[in-house]
C-alpha cells in the first residue's frame, strides 16, 4: 500500500554565471540549526496506489548523512547536504534491508550537485540516473539480478524522486544530541525489513524515526485511515504538533515534479478522503454499505481535512538546512541545501516564494509573446508542438550521463555529432544545440505555467528557469536562422521540406522536422 509510488561546464554568458553563483552560494550558507522533516510524496498511478491514493512517506535529516553506505549513517561533515531516510516494501538488495539513506540532492534530482539537476524528465532519463547511482553507491549491496535489473527494485525510488512526483517537506528543528541519538539507535539495531502494509508501512517507519526526536508528535489517524498509519496522517500530525510548539520553527518546503513525459503525480489522500472524492469507491459503498456514507463524509469533513499546499502557502520556506558541524552542539549549525533559494537576504515573504496570482499572470502573458516570437523565428512550427516536443526528441535520441550526472540527448547518425544538454549545468554548453535547448526550455515553462499549484514549482524556482529561458533565447533564434540559410533536403515528392526544426544533413533533427510538417514517425 505504501511501497513504491513505484547544465557542469563553464557557462557562456555573464548573467548565467551570476545566477548559478547565487544558487550555489545559497547551497552552503551557514545556519544556526539543523532539521528533521516528514517528507510527503504524492501518489503515483501504480499498483494499489490507484485505489488508495496514499502516496509515500520518508524522513528528511539535515545533519545526518550516509556513512560510506546507504545502510549506515553518521553526522554530516561541513558542506554535506543532509539526506533522506526511507523504507519500502522491498529494496531488492542482496540483503533484505529495512531502510536506505541517500544524499538529499540525489533523492530529489538523481545527482549530487543541484546545478546538474535535469530540466526535463522521462523514464529513460530516470533509468540513466538510477544506473549511475547503482554503480556509484550500491556496488557492494546490489549484485543479484533482481536488484541490478529489476524494475521493481525499490532502491530506484530514492533516485531522482522529483522526476516522477511532487513532494512536500514538513520541517522542524533538531538538536545535535537528538541526531546522535537517532544515529546510535539505527546503527545499533539490525537493518532488516519487516514491512507490513497494515502495521509496519512507510508511514509507521516515519513515525518511529520521529519518536526519537519528538515522542508523540507524529501519530496515525485511525478514524480517517481505518486503523492504518498513512503518509498524510503523519504529515498532518506533525503540523498540528508544531502549531502548538512555535519553538519548533516549523516550515514547509515544496519540490515540484520535473516537467516531462512521465505521468503527473496526484495529491495524497487519507482513507475517508479517497472515499469522499472517488466515485469508483463511493458508489460501491453506497450500494453495499450505504449506512457508512454519512459517517465517512462526516469524519473527513470534520476531522480529516488537511491540504499540504495550503500549509506550504501558510508556512512557505525556501530553506532546508543541510549539514551541521559534527564536532559540537550547534556549532556551524547547518547549510542551506534547497535549490529554490536565490540568495535573498533576510527572511523571504510568502509571496516571494509562492508568487501572487498577478505575478503568475504577468509571466503567462510574457511567455505567450515569447512563444509567438519563437514561431515567427521558426524555432518551433506552432504552439501545439510544445506539447509533444519532449516526446519527439526523446524518441529520436539516446540518453547519456557524464561523470557529474549532467544529462545529454544524443542524436544518432550525425556528422558532426548532434546533441543537447538537458541539465541546468550543460544546456549552455558549446556543443549543446541551441535550437533544441530553446525548444526544451519553452516546453518546460509552458508545463509549469499550466500546472496546478501542487504540481507547480515555486516562484523562486520559476524565476531561475525564466533566466535560463531568456539566456538561451538568442542562441535558439540564431541557430534556427542559420538553419534556414542552409540547403534543405528534398521531400519524397521533390519539394523542399520546411525549416522550422531543420538540422544538418539527413539527421534525427530532419526526422523531427518531417513530423512537425506532417510526417508519420520520428523513429528511424
Amino acid at each position: 500500500m505504501f511501497g513504491p509510488e513505484s547544465l557542469c561546464c563553464k557557462t557562456l554568458r555573464g548573467s548565467v554565471a551570476l545566477l548559478f553563483g547565487l544558487v550555489l552560494a545559497g547551497l552552503f550558507v551557514p545556519q544556526v540549526r539543523a532539521d528533521a522533516g516528514v517528507v510527503l510524496n504524492e501518489s503515483l498511478d501504480t499498483s494499489v496506489a490507484r485505489i488508495t491514493g496514499a502516496g509515500h512517506s520518508a524522513v528528511y535529516l539535515s545533519r545526518i548523512c550516509p556513512d560510506s553506505s546507504p545502510v549506515r549513517m553518521r553526522l554530516c561533515r561541513p558542506g554535506e547536504q543532509g539526506s533522506i531516510l526511507s523504507n519500502y516494501t522491498t529494496l531488492s538488495e542482496d540483503q533484505p534491508y529495512e531502510w536506505n539513506i541517500v544524499p538529499l540532492s540525489v533523492y530529489l534530482y538523481g545527482v549530487e550537485d543541484p546545478s546538474d539537476r535535469p530540466l526535463v524528465g522521462s523514464k529513460a532519463i530516470k533509468a540513466a540516473l538510477e544506473e549511475r547511482y547503482r554503480d556509484k553507491y550500491l556496488a557492494a549491496l546490489c549484485t543479484v539480478e533482481r536488484c541490478r535489473t529489476g524494475t521493481r527494485a525499490e532502491w530506484r525510488e530514492m533516485v531522482g524522486a522529483t522526476l516522477e512526483r511532487s513532494l512536500y517537506m514538513f520541517v522542524v528543528k533538531t538538536s545535535v544530541e537528538q541526531d546522535r541519538a537517532l544515529i546510535a539507535t539505527f546503527n545499533s539495531l539490525p537493518n532488516v525489513n519487516h514491512f507490513n502494509g497494515m502495521t509496519r508501512n512507510c508511514a509507521d517507519f516515519t513515525r518511529r524515526v520521529f519518536g526519537v526526536y519528538y515522542p508523540g508528535a507524529v501519530k496515525p489517524d485511525y478514524l480517517n485511515d481505518f486503523f492504518i498509519t498513512t503518509p498524510k496522517a503523519v504529515a498532518r500530525s506533525l503540523t498540528l504538533y508544531a502549531e502548538k510548539h512555535p519553538e519548533s520553527e516549523f516550515r514547509v518546503l515544496h519540490f515540484s515534479q520535473v516537467p516531462g513525459t512521465i505521468k503527473r503525480s496526484s495529491e495524497c489522500r487519507s482513507g475517508t478522503e479517497q472515499l469522499y472524492h472517488s466515485k469508483k469507491l463511493v458508489i460501491p459503498l453506497a450500494v453495499f454499505a450505504w449506512q457508512g456514507v454519512p459517517a465517512v463524509t462526516a469524519a473527513y469533513l470534520i476531522t480529516g481535512h488537511f491540504n499540504p499546499e495550503h500549509q506550504f502557502e501558510t508556512h512557505a520556506s525556501a530553506e532546508a538546512t543541510g549539514s551541521a558541524n559534527s564536532e559540537g552542539p550547534e556549532i556551524g549549525g547547518g547549510f542551506t541545501v534547497s535549490v529554490q533559494e536565490l540568495a535573498a537576504e533576510g527572511s523571504l515573504e510568502r509571496e516571494t516564494i509562492v508568487g501572487t496570482k498577478d505575478e503568475w499572470k504577468q509571466y503567462q502573458a510574457q511567455f505567450d509573446a515569447t512563444v509567438d516570437e519563437a514561431i515567427q523565428g521558426e524555432v518551433i512550427p506552432d504552439r501545439m508542438y510544445l506539447k509533444r516536443v519532449l516526446k519527439k526528441l526523446g524518441e529520436s535520441s539516446t540518453i547519456s550521463v557524464d561523470a557529474n550526472g549532467a544529462l545529454w540527448m544524443n542524436f544518432s547518425g550525425e556528422e558532426p555529432p548532434l546533441r543537447v544538454g538537458i541539465s541546468a549545468s550543460n544546456v549552455f554548453a558549446p556543443d549543446s544545440d541551441g535550437q533544441y535547448a530553446y525548444q526544451i526550455m519553452l516546453a518546460r515553462m509552458e508545463d509549469e505555467l499550466k500546472s496546478p499549484k501542487h504540481s507547480r514549482e515555486t516562484m523562486l524556482d520559476f524565476k531561475q528557469d525564466w533566466t535560463l529561458l531568456a539566456d538561451i533565447r538568442g542562441r535558439g533564434l540564431q541557430t534556427a536562422a542559420e538553419r534556414r540559410e542552409q540547403p534543405q533536403p528534398a521531400a519524397a515528392d521533390g519539394s523542399k521540406v520546411g525549416t522550422a526544426l531543420a538540422a544538418p544533413a539527413s539527421s534525427a533533427a530532419s526526422r523531427i522536422q518531417s513530423v512537425a510538417h506532417g510526417g508519420d514517425s520520428l523513429l528511424p
